[in-house]
């Protein structure tokens, strides 16, 4: 698959990003096992000797090496194409009634807070945009949906459609019931209880369910590792880190990143315990073999 400009120019950055992360050694190592230029005689930062020998590399190698890090190919192009989503985050359609677009809109932002991304027409479609092609786009690219059931959802000549596209897909389907039952399909899917519960406590609902979920795990990882780089403060560290050590799967690129977070986030570094549970975190998954 040929990358435009823009991809190669946001992939690029992002291997610099991460695989500068690793010792000098092991960069070479991981650019002569690429088939990539590389150097004993190499001066200023790592990311720009890594940006230097990988700017002329194939989209095809360029996608492998990607890979490697920890960056797919087809949620890198994903995010490159569609800017409602947000980089770097899980992505969430939130199908509802245009009559409760304000609290999409508020669970729309308490749900950044844990690196989820969510899709809400009313708010990230332009009026001069088409809306049903930007709706397919998110559609065609969420990683999960949730439907907000309130009264007369089932009437709506779009909110059916749009969980049976997601549903056709195979992605996780869940509802949140404000008065109105889940019915047909997604009966059989996982159902929130929304009756008197603010946006925020819902979105802290979704966000535990879907780490958990093994639909959604596998994406979750990612969000998580991510979650502890951008740790606050040493009591958000010692619960990100808690949610690592809960998972069931791990790519090799998230145990260079979370030793590299204890050298360059102090909330991190400085943490009781949190430094000597990472050493034990990526040595659980190296026997392994990640």
């Amino acid at each position: 698959m040929a990358l435009t400009t823009s991809q190669r120019i946001a992939l690029i950055k992002t291997i610099a990003q991460r695989l500068g992360s690793e010792e000098s050694s092991l960069i070479d190592l991981t650019l002569k096992q690429f088939s990539l230029p590389w150097t004993h005689q190499w001066g200023g930062s790592k990311e720009a000797y890594i940006l230097e020998m990988v700017e002329g590399a194939a989209d095809d190698l360029l996608v492998a090496l990607g890979h490697h890090v920890g960056f797919q190919l087809h949620e890198a192009v994903q995010r490159f194409e569609r800017p409602f989503w947000r980089k770097g985050m899980f992505k969430l359609f939130i199908t509802h009634l245009a009559t409760h677009r304000e609290f999409a809109g508020e669970l729309q932002e308490a749900l950044l807070r844990f690196r989820i991304s969510a899709f809400v027409a009313h708010n990230d479609i332009e009026p001069t945009q088409e809306w049903q092609t930007q709706i397919e786009s998110a559609l065609a690219t969420c990683d999960a949906l949730v439907a907000l059931l309130h009264p007369q959802f089932h009437e709506s000549k779009w909110t059916d459609q749009e969980i049976g596209f997601v549903m056709g897909r195979g992605i996780s389907v869940s509802s949140i019931r404000f008065g109105e039952d889940p019915y047909g399909f997604i009966g059989r899917f996982q159902a929130f209880q929304g009756q008197e519960k603010s946006a925020a406590q819902l979105a802290c609902e979704l966000f535990e369910a879907y780490r958990k979920n093994k639909q959604t795990q596998a994406r979750m990882a990612e969000i998580l590792v991510g979650l502890l780089e951008e740790s606050p403060s040493v009591a958000a560290a010692k619960t990100r880190m808690d949610y690592l050590e809960e998972l069931e799967v791990w790519e090799s690129s998230f145990s260079s990143r979370i030793l590299a977070a204890v050298k360059n986030n102090p909330q991190v570094g400085y943490a009781w315990e949190i430094p000597g549970r990472i050493e034990r975190l990526v040595r659980k998954w190296a026997e392994k073999g990640v």
